[in-house]
This record gives structure tokens, C-alpha cells and sequence, in this order.
């Protein structure tokens, strides 16, 4: 099979600030930085990479400069060449060998703490919640076991906790998936035709940009900040300019970022949407994750054309596998016609333990806002203190913050813990088109110790890169 080629102009993309903030050679700067990029598989696996001449072009350096690059990443094992084919990124053998996160992005063994999901251990309840499911067990062997619509307890469950939020929803308007991210790519493969815009916000969940980019999507991104959540110009421009088939929006504890958009951010953007013919697909999988104030309405009650994804998985425990997507019966139904060639059903067993927890949510909610609470203040505190010259926002909910570094070195940084044992995600991971070098997500969810031993590291990784690309030939490798 012939390689995927990567473009010039895509890697160019990717490469924003690789000469930022090192000394380096500028072979070694630009090795360095395309070796993070296949760590954090933004270059997969197997992917050509351009042409020496024509990157060499593209970033506005000599061919020798990048020909250096591409040869000691041949070295260090992350780079191969293949007849007629040309340079094809691998990973090092020591990488691949192990059936670890750097690799297949499961779970790390020993003393690593792997923070790249930003995750909650199970809700208390969980045990208690699948002894009372298997009470229905008998009453489930009775069907054949492939439930592409979801078990209609369960549904009523999800109907009612919307309508108590101020949304009021039928269980017809409820079709339960395998998880929130099975919910988006489901979406992506019905609502998008290859070659549609489709508008993200940037920075945005990185497997949701993923998944539209696999169905031929173009993305189109629109800022958001931190602080000062959607830039509304930009958002009411591109829906104009654009006229996109979806607009992916997180409008509640966005991820990465934590923001929140305000009442008239989430008007313009359902009336607009609704002006250019736009579906607006609002994810909530960290929407209900509040610590500060009452959790917003869904954005669906602005519109009921708006299609809402929620997921049990945040709230409750990652391993139950359980999402769902709230839209109009007409698009429920062409869903339900696309879904057999992608799975052929949610498992029931899980839908009986999340019959059994949904009820609970808001008893739930109340106890992680505690400990999230707690969490938060002390992360957050933590980084101010020690690491004065970052910009830690202190967020009003959801379970990271997106902290400013000051200059473009995430990735450096990253490698440089990594190194201690504490796997993060750079901030260009979660750039449709890269950037982010000078952002990190840190995450607060972990036990007091583990969130000691976070800022405790990233004190001394930040002492070590010292704002500037890890150092010199090599290091990169050894830090991996």
C-alpha cells in the first residue's frame, strides 16, 4: 500500500514556531520538533513526509537544513526510507515494542502517571448500581442483544434528566451510543459529505477534529480563549464565509479551555447557524462538571435543531461505556440507517448499570463538585505559586486548566516530564492545524498525591527546559 503523503504545506502548518525559544541547530530544531509530533500522533504512523526540497520551501530554509533533520531522525528510529516511496515516519522499536500509551494510548503500567485523559476515578455507587442491574439480566436474555437505539429505561432516564435541566425532551429524541466520541464520529459520517466545511473551535477536542477530518471534512477553526471565551466576530464571520454543514461546538466547560459561552454568544450562534442552513452539534461531556454557579442550560433549548451529545462516562467512570446524542426523529433515524456498518449496537449489560446511575446524577454531580473543588484550588494554587511567570486560569468547572506557558515550548516541556514519569498532551494536540506550543492542559483529577507529584515535576521540567526546546542532539530520544 503506497503511504499517505503529508503536503509541504500541512507540515508547514504543523511546524508553527519550531525555531521558538532554542539555540539549537536549526536540523536539530526541526528534527526535534517533528519527532514530538509523531509521539503525539499528530503525524501518524506510516505517513510520507514531504519532499526535502519542497518542506525545505515551505518553512523558508536550505534543503541541507532539512535533510539533516530527516537524517537523524532516521538514527533515533523514527523515520525509515522506502523504495519509490521516500521518508516514512515509525516509531523507534522500544516504542513500539510495548503495549503502551506512547503507542496504542492504553494504560500505563509501573510508576508512570499518565495524564493525557483528563478523567475521574469511578463515582462511589458504581458496584452498588451493577448488582441492582443485574436484577434485569433475566428480562434482557429474552431479546437477541443488538440494541442500535438504546434500552428504553434507559432512555427515559436521559429524557428526564434533560428535562430537568430546562430542556424538555422526549425518549424518542434519545438514541444511546457507545460513548460520546462513537456519538461524534457517528455524527461526522451523516452530517458531512467529503469536502464540506465543517467549523471547530480552536482549540478543540482532539479526537472530535479527528473524526470529521476522516469523513473529508474542512475544518474551519474560531478562536477560544480562556479568559475571555469566543471571539462572536470570528464566529459570526466564518458561519457567513463558510456556511458549514456542522459546527462542533463545546459550549459548557469547553475542553480544553474550561470557558463558557455567554447568552449572546449562544444566540448568535443558533440564529446564524440557522440563517446558513449550519447544524450545530453541542457536545456536553464535560457541560454538567460545574464547580462554580449552576451548570448552563443545554444549548438545544435555544433551538431544538440543535443536536446535543452527552455521555455517562465523565460523570460516572470512564469504563462505562456509555453516550448518547439528543436530536430530532428524522436524524435519529438516519443515524440508526448509517450505524450497522460502523457497530451494530450498544452493549446492554452496560446500559443496565447506566439505567440504574443516570437517576443519580445530580447526588453525583454534588459530590465530585466537592472534590474537584478541592482539586482545582490546590493545582491551580500550586502552579501560581511555583511557577509564577505561567497564566493559570482557575476555571469554573470541568476537570483541567488551560495554562498560558508564556513562550512556545509545550512540547519540550511534555518530554522533559515525561522523562520524570508524567505523561501529559502538548498543547499542539489539541490545534486542528497544530500551534498551541505555548499552551499546556493540565489536568486536577488525580488523588492529592499524584497532583503533588504533577507540580512538582513540571516545576523541575520547566527548570530544565528553561523556556527554550530541550537541548542537544539526542535528547529528545532519551526523554521518549
Amino acid at each position: 500500500m503506497t503511504p499517505v503523503q503529508l503536503s509541504a504545506r500541512s507540515a508547514a502548518l504543523l511546524l508553527t514556531d519550531w525555531r521558538a525559544g532554542t539555540d539549537a541547530a536549526a536540523y536539530e530544531a526541526l528534527s526535534d520538533a517533528l519527532r514530538v509530533l509523531a509521539i503525539d500522533g499528530r503525524i501518524p504512523q506510516g505517513v510520507r513526509l514531504p519532499a526535502e526540497r519542497g518542506l525545505a520551501s515551505a518553512l523558508g530554509v536550505s534543503r541541507t537544513t532539512v535533510a539533516g533533520a530527516y537524517a537523524r531522525l532516521r538514527e533515533d528510529g523514527f523515520l525509515v526510507s522506502v523504495r519509490g516511496s521516500g521518508s516514512v515516519v515509525r516509531l523507534p522499536r522500544d516504542l513500539v515494542g510495548r503495549p503502551d500509551p506512547e503507542r496504542l494510548g492504553g494504560v500505563v503500567g509501573g510508576d508512570v502517571l499518565d495524564l493525557r485523559k483528563a478523567a475521574l476515578h469511578a463515582a462511589p455507587g458504581i458496584a452498588e448500581a451493577v448488582e441492582r442491574a443485574m436484577r434485569h439480566v433475566p428480562a434482557a436474555l429474552a431479546g437477541i442483544g443488538y440494541d442500535t437505539v438504546g434500552d428504553p429505561g434507559l432512555r427515559a432516564a436521559i429524557a428526564e434528566r434533560y428535562t430537568a435541566r430546562g430542556l424538555p425532551t422526549d425518549p424518542s429524541q434519545i438514541v444511546v451510543t457507545i460513548g460520546a466520541q462513537h456519538a461524534i464520529a457517528l455524527l461526522a459520517r451523516v452530517l458531512v459529505r467529503r469536502g464540506d466545511a465543517v467549523l471547530v473551535e480552536s482549540p478543540t477536542y482532539p479526537h472530535a477534529h479527528e473524526a470529521f477530518r476522516e469523513v473529508g471534512g474542512r475544518l474551519v477553526g474560531v478562536p477560544v480563549d480562556a479568559r475571555t471565551g469566543w471571539d462572536t466576530t470570528a464566529l459570526e464571520h466564518t458561519l457567513r464565509r463558510t456556511a458549514p454543514a456542522v459546527a462542533y461546538v463545546m459550549p459548557a466547560l469547553h475542553n480544553p479551555t474550561g470557558a463558557t459561552m455567554t447568552p449572546d454568544a449562544r444566540d448568535l450562534l443558533v440564529s446564524v447557524a440557522a440563517a446558513v442552513g449550519t447544524t450545530v452539534v453541542a457536545d456536553e461531556t464535560m457541560g454538567e462538571l460545574r464547580i462554580d454557579g449552576p451548570a448552563a442550560t443545554p444549548l438545544a433549548a435555544a433551538s431544538d435543531d440543535v443536536v446535543m451529545i452527552g455521555s455517562a462516562d465523565k460523570v460516572f467512570w470512564g469504563g462505562l461505556r456509555i453516550g448518547w446524542v439528543r436530536a430530532r426523529p428524522e436524524l435519529l433515524q438516519r443515524l440508526l440507517l448509517a450505524r450497522p456498518t460502523g457497530d451494530l449496537g450498544t452493549p446492554v449489560l452496560d446500559q443496565l448499570v447506566a439505567r440504574e446511575l443516570v437517576p443519580r446524577t445530580a447526588a453525583v454531580l454534588e459530590e465530585r463538585r466537592a472534590y474537584l473543588a478541592q482539586a482545582r484550588d490546590d493545582v491551580v494554587g500550586a502552579l501560581r505559586a511555583r511557577l509564577p511567570e505561567w497564566d493559570v486560569p482557575s476555571p469554573a468547572g470541568g476537570l483541567t486548566t488551560w495554562v498560558g506557558l508564556g513562550r512556545p515550548v509545550s512540547s519540550a516541556l511534555v518530554l522533559a516530564a515525561r522523562a520524570e514519569g508524567v505523561v501529559l498532551a502538548s498543547g499542539g494536540v489539541f490545534g486542528p492545524d497544530g500551534g498551541f506550543e505555548r499552551f499546556l492542559r493540565v489536568p486536577f483529577t488525580m488523588p492529592a498525591a499524584d497532583r503533588s507529584r504533577m507540580v512538582d515535576v513540571l516545576e523541575r521540567a520547566w527548570a530544565r527546559v528553561g523556556g527554550e526546546s530541550v537541548g542537544p542532539s539526542g535528547s529528545l530520544a532519551a526523554v521518549v
